[in-house]
Order: C-alpha cells, then sequence, then structure tokens
C-alpha cells in the first residue's frame, strides 16, 4: 500500500527507480572515464568526453561528481574494490584470507593473491593517474594518497603477522618491514611482469608470495 502524506499518496518505489537510475548513469560515466582516461590520458580527457562516451549530457557528468579530479578519484576506487559498493578493501570478501590466514607465511601468501587480484583491476589506471601527477596539483595529491594508501595496506599485513607472533628476518624491525611490503605492494610490478612479458597471473602469485616471504621472514619456508 503506498504512504500517504498531507491527505496525497506517495510512491516510494519512484524514489527507488531514481536511485537505480542515478546509480547506473554513474556506472556509465564511470566506465567511460575509466576507459579515455587509460586510452588518451588525464589530461587529453575532458568532462565532455566522458560525457559523450556514456551517452550523457556533460552537466550530467559534473553534477555527479564535480570535477574531473573527483572522477578520477572514483575511478580509482572502483578499481580497488572491484565494484561501487561503499565496502572497504579490507572488508571484501577477496581479502578474507588474509584474516583467516594462521601463519606470517600464510598471512603473505594470501596478501599475494590480493595485490595479483588489485593489479589486475589498477595497473593502468595508477600508471595513468602517476603520469599525470606532474602536470596536475590535484592529481599529484591523488597520487600522495594513493601511496599513502598503499602503506596503510602494508601496515594492516605486518600488523596482522605480528597477532600471529610471525618471526621477522633477523635486522629487520616492523617499519622496514611495513616499507617492504609497500615495495611489493606496487601494481607496477603486475604491470612489469604480467602486461609486458606475458607472465601468467598464477605465476606472479606465486613469485610475490615467494618474494615477500624471502624480505621479511626469518624461516621463510
Amino acid at each position: 500500500m503506498d504512504e500517504v502524506k498531507d491527505g496525497k499518496p506517495t510512491r516510494p518505489y519512484r524514489s527507488r527507480i531514481r536511485e537505480e537510475n542515478a546509480r547506473r548513469t554513474r556506472q556509465a560515466v564511470v566506465a567511460a572515464a575509466t576507459e579515455l582516461f587509460v586510452a588518451r590520458g588525464y589530461t587529453a580527457t575532458s568532462l565532455a568526453d566522458v560525457a559523450a562516451a556514456a551517452g550523457v549530457a556533460r552537466p550530467t557528468v559534473f553534477a555527479a561528481f564535480g570535477s574531473k579530479a573527483a572522477l578520477l578519484r572514483q575511478v580509482l576506487d572502483e578499481a580497488l574494490a572491484g565494484d561501487d559498493e561503499p565496502v572497504p578493501v579490507a572488508q571484501r570478501p577477496w581479502y578474507r584470507p588474509v584474516w583467516e590466514a594462521t601463519t606470517g607465511g600464510a598471512v603473505l601468501d594470501a596478501y599475494a593473491g590480493v595485490c595479483t587480484l588489485i593489479g589486475a583491476r589498477t595497473t593502468r589506471v595508477f600508471e595513468t593517474v602517476r603520469r599525470a601527477a606532474d602536470g596536475s596539483p590535484e592529481v599529484a595529491e591523488v597520487w600522495r594518497t594513493l601511496l599513502r594508501n598503499r602503506r596503510l595496506g602494508a601496515t594492516m599485513v605486518v600488523e596482522r603477522m605480528g597477532a600471529l607472533d610471525a618471526r621477522l628476518r633477523q635486522g629487520s624491525d616492523v617499519e622496514t618491514a611495513i616499507d617492504e611490503v609497500w615495495f611489493y605492494n606496487d601494481p607496477a610490478h603486475y604491470g612489469a611482469l604480467v602486461l609486458e612479458r606475458g607472465w601468467r597471473e598464477e605465476t606472479f602469485r606465486r613469485w610475490l608470495g615467494r618474494s615477500l616471504r624471502h624480505a621479511l621472514l626469518s624461516d621463510p619456508d
């Protein structure tokens, strides 16, 4: 039954339809922006270009995101997460093996799987941001945020290892371990070995897990 307000029936389902239509529009814009940013570069792509590719008006894009830099941040967020749901990466089902691992080595193997998955989705977008950062203060801030977030991710991994009493290699400490995970979680490694050199993803995942173990653990095997 419809709700009644001020003697007039309202139709909540109309609001749901509008919300779903708005979400589909945003998804189309993000998909178009992702393709154009990667193919043409951030600087060479305008909001009008994105709107045309998405099949919407430029004011629609501006109303949904506010600026090209904000749209770029949304592109990155969805590439990292895999969709537009407001769920942090660390709470995603595909991140769960990191939390469920019971040894330091198993944590690093699970995290190698996470990095492989994220690399497949983000490598080209990350490179687009890196190239544009020199010419745009707004994009430079996006790039710095990416670097900070990668280190936060590395910190979570090392803290999880610490909770399991994993022994770091001799001469290492927590800050060094975080730096090392931060180095290895760079999607550029996926780009170099999988996209450029043609490695299979499973080969890359095993290499990354092995590299993390040898870098961090006193007993990598």
